[in-house]
């Protein structure tokens, strides 16, 4: 089977390169010509852990290769797969639909016989069916385009593994032709034991967002927490631990921090207001704005947190941020928590030095105006206050030893409560952490190794 791939971002490439390797006969498509350059070239223009390797291997093999052109893509191959962004619009949180609409009739326009247009991208729910009724009434005379549609459920810094070794496959559709082609495409996950759901178009658009927003309702959730414990005393992450061992909660993604970012969940929580909205469904979704809004005043307590911390100092004092991509093990900073923390005190007249191991150069180019050292070192050095904002191994192992010799003040807001509390106030440094009580810093002394004893 040969299959094209529409879309060559982060989740186009990726599905791309694992359907090559797979052992399938792949051609990516892209409007992006500098793009599928580099990709032809096995260069991969973003960051994800094992892509590149598995890019390489296949553009030499000419398993893999990618293109420009619509035409190509309609007489290549008759599976589709459609891979392009849904960014948010600027309308009350809606998904920008016109690179899916573009793509789909771009593609319909070129094809002249029969073929299948499966989805993964994220969408508003109803666009499958409205799609499958764009393809019977602008289709080829006498060839059948069919529709189907398959989520993906890709983790960044995880997506090879998420792909070639997924947790569950979706597959929706209006009529059964489809699943004999998508099992073909996914026979080697299915025989590994993948379990398999096949429902209707709609169920399957709102498996992907429901995911989502559960997620990000459940990190508010211990966030909402976090504020309270600030404020009336507690530990968050034993809240978190103590709740988590109850099976039907869990503990993964009650993390206590400064919140989610990146290109899905922020804008997909939206993007199901505004769609619930326009459903004539007003109050289903209501409570999401209040995760949104959860999630941003994280952000509005690191920033804050170093105000009050640095009260008494000069307003452009170095403050050095650890982190500019919304996780560790990616470069993608779009809706970064920690970029945003950034540029914030940079707004305020702070000097702001940002260090990512990955994600300088898409930091620099989504906030010019920051500083950006090419070592951990030279971003403390001189820093009256350090931020740990993204939880980077290299990050989460510091020791007060790494950076004593280099800061201008023993000071470090921890904003993903990586670090062990105990060791940094031992330490003599002044240690601020989210979900914990503030305490006066002259009973840091007293309190050095308590749970209690950790700022904010």
């Amino acid at each position: 089977m040969r299959i094209t791939v529409i879309g060559t971002g982060y989740l186009g490439a990726t599905h791309a390169a694992c359907l090559a390797e797979i052992g399938f006969e792949v051609l990516g498509i892209d409007t992006d010509a500098a793009k599928v350059a580099a990709l032809n070239a096995g260069v991969l223009p973003f960051h994800e852990p094992d892509l590149p390797g598995l890019l390489r291997k296949h553009t030499e093999s000419g398993r893999l290769r990618f293109s420009t052109s619509m035409e190509e893509a309609a007489n290549f191959a008759d599976v589709h797969f459609l891979a392009v962004g849904t960014p948010q619009s600027g309308h009350a949180g809606r998904a920008d639909m016109s690179q899916i609409d573009g793509a789909f009739r771009s593609l319909l326009g070129q094809i002249s016989h029969d073929a299948l247009i499966i989805g993964k991208s994220t969408v508003p729910v109803g666009t499958a069916r409205r799609l499958a009724s764009m393809a019977r009434k602008l289709g080829p005379t006498g060839a059948e385009i069919q529709v189907a549609w398959n989520p993906e459920f890709l983790r960044e810094g995880y997506a090879v593994q998420d792909t070639l070794r997924p947790d569950r496959l979706v597959f929706g559709t209006d009529q059964p032709g489809p699943l004999g082609v998508l099992r073909s495409v996914y026979a080697q996950a299915i025989a590994a034991g993948t379990p398999v759901v096949e429902t209707d178009f709609e169920t399957a658009e709102l498996v992907k967002v429901a995911a989502n927003a559960f997620l990000a309702t459940k990190i508010s959730f211990i966030n909402a927490f976090s504020e309270i414990t600030e404020t009336a005393g507690g530990d968050i992450s034993t809240l978190a631990d103590a709740i988590g061992m109850d099976a039907r909660i869990g503990r993964r993604f009650l993390n206590a921090g400064l919140g989610f970012g990146g290109g899905c969940l922020p804008k997909d929580i939206r993007a199901l207001q505004a769609r619930t909205q326009e459903l004539g469904l007003d109050l289903t979704m209501d409570f999401l704005s209040a995760v949104d809004q959860v999630n941003l005043r994280r952000r509005d307590k690191v920033v804050e947190l170093v105000e009050q911390t640095l009260g008494g100092s000069d307003i452009s004092a170095k403050v050095a941020v650890l982190g500019a991509s919304f996780k560790p093990e990616s470069d993608d900073v779009r809706d970064s928590p920690a970029l945003d923390v950034a540029a914030r005190l940079d707004g305020l007249g702070y000097e702001v030095c940002v260090y990512d191991p990955i994600a300088q150069e898409s930091a620099r180019r989504r906030c010019p105006q920051l500083e950006y050292p090419d070592t951990m070192e030279e971003a403390v050095a001189g820093a009256e206050m350090v931020l740990l904002l993204t939880e980077w191994q290299q990050f989460r192992t510091l020791q007060p030893a790494d950076l004593d010799s280099l800061v201008s003040g023993r000071r470090i807001l921890d904003g993903r409560n990586v670090l062990d509390a105990a060791t940094w106030l031992d330490a003599g440094w002044q240690l601020m952490q989210l979900g914990r009580k503030t305490e006066p810093v002259t009973e840091l002394a007293t309190s050095a190794t308590a749970a209690n004893g950790v700022l904010a």
